[in-house]
């Protein structure tokens, strides 16, 4: 009975440690390491969803890789700040909710980037304050998609 206890634990710690190892190993970009965030990832046919979660589970941070171009508009009055993901220049834009102003929306943005041919990424940031806010943009830019295998290719 001892044995096979002990071979169901040995079993149950290479399987957590092949999951941790899946997790490090995915095609999301590489947070770094006193980021505090941790990827969820979510692969399709055609595109992969990243999505930065912090300690206490809230999703902040999302970026969406695809060899499809989003096709997302993005109006010139509602540009702020300039920031940069995978070496590319970028504009954060403020999101427009139909002209009405609703709690929390001056700590999100959002962006799309051409990284490459049939390369494109869509990122957006859900962030708690506009403090939080700066700090995201600043690990975007830090960012690079150099992992990602982009499906459709």
């Amino acid at each position: 009975m001892l044995k096979h206890v002990r071979i169901v634990a040995c079993a149950l710690l290479l399987a957590g440690s092949a999951t941790a190892s899946a997790q490090q190993a995915g095609q999301c970009p590489l947070l770094p390491s006193n980021s505090g965030l941790q990827w969820q990832e979510q692969a399709q046919s055609d595109f992969i969803v990243c999505k930065a979660t912090t300690g206490d589970g809230r999703t902040v941070l999302n970026v969406m890789l695809t060899a499809r171009d989003p096709a997302l508009t993005l109006a010139r009055a509602l540009r702020a700040e300039k920031g940069s993901f995978a070496g590319q220049e970028l504009y954060w834009y403020r999101l427009d909710m139909g002209g009405r102003d609703l709690p929390g929306l001056e700590a999100r943005r959002i962006t799309t980037v051409k990284l490459a041919r049939n390369r494109y990424a869509q990122i957006w940031i859900d962030a708690g304050d506009v403090g939080e806010l700066a700090s995201l943009q600043q690990l975007t830019g830090t960012l690079d998609d150099a992992t990602a295998t982009f499906a459709g290719k």
